[in-house]
């Protein structure tokens, strides 16, 4: 891999991870547009590292204060026979995980051999897309939003289940759990940070899939490329996530929305021109 190509990869990956655009449609277009090589496992490993660490650092605060928390519920720590929300919202974004590790076990194959292609991503960033106009449009035209400590385990279980849904490229993985917390009464602020918590163990479940992936391969390692990946995709994605929530409630969603219909368009465009 050229400098070029893993700046612009790594970039990629930190960037769309956390915003509603679909990362996985974002690293598979260049190789379909562009005819780049794939980047290989070491460095798949690389930036799921760097944006892993950089949503929990963000987060620090609610990740320690949950894991206290959690802890608590099971009897160990300071916390010890207590009950709260945090406790709570650490057991539904834990349970929440489970469909997104099922689905991918049972069906990464299937999708990698058939769902990889620019059509798909262009019929699924287009569907995807109007389903996140559609709440987000509910949600700005919504008085009182549900808080969430209201969401409840049935609640936090259907964004999960979106979140499995997600393996498909060019749904996103924010865009689809945003949507459906969105539909569900959160406000736009909540139902970002419960997709960004609930990304949490989603990505390090990722990253531990595709590092025994590669300590059981023959592939060679470029350590270059790992570490200028890997901090390229940290810092862009810690970025991404502040500014994210900060733009978030005076823009909404639309501006995404927006992309991604042009994306798809142009993505159709290109496949069938």
């Amino acid at each position: 891999m050229s400098t070029l190509e893993i700046f612009i990869l790594a970039l990629l990956q930190g960037l769309t991870e956390f915003l509603p655009i679909s990362s996985s449609a974002h690293l598979i277009l260049p190789s379909q547009i562009l005819g780049w090589k794939d980047q290989g496992l070491g460095f798949d490993v690389a930036v799921h590292v760097g944006t892993l660490l950089a949503v929990m650092i963000y987060f620090r605060k609610e990740v320690g204060v949950m894991a206290v928390a959690w802890l608590g519920t099971v009897g160990v720590g300071p916390e010890k026979g207590r009950s709260s929300f945090d406790g709570k919202l650490a057991w539904w974004i834990l349970l929440a995980t489970i469909p997104a590790g099922l689905f991918g076990l049972l069906g990464k194959d299937f999708i990698e051999e058939n769902l990889r292609s620019a059509l798909v991503i262009a019929l699924t960033t287009l569907l995807f897309g109007f389903l996140l106009g559609f709440a987000d449009i509910k949600a700005g035209n919504r008085t009182e939003h549900k808080p969430m400590d209201k969401l409840g385990l049935k609640g936090a279980m259907l964004i999960g289940l979106a979140q499995a849904v997600a393996l498909i490229p060019g749904t996103s993985r924010s865009g689809i759990t945003m949507t459906i917390g969105l539909m569900l009464g959160l406000s736009r602020d909540n139902a970002a940070r419960f997709s960004f918590l609930l990304s949490i163990p989603a990505i390090a479940m990722a990253g531990s899939y595709l590092t025994l992936k590669l300590v059981l391969s023959t592939e060679s390692v470029d350590w270059f490329a790992m570490g200028l990946g890997s901090l390229i995709a940290f810092f862009s994605a810690y970025a991404c996530i502040h500014y994210f929530l900060i733009l978030l409630e005076k823009l909404g969603m639309m501006p995404f929305v927006i992309y991604r219909l042009i994306l798809g368009v142009g993505l159709l465009w290109f496949i069938l021109g």
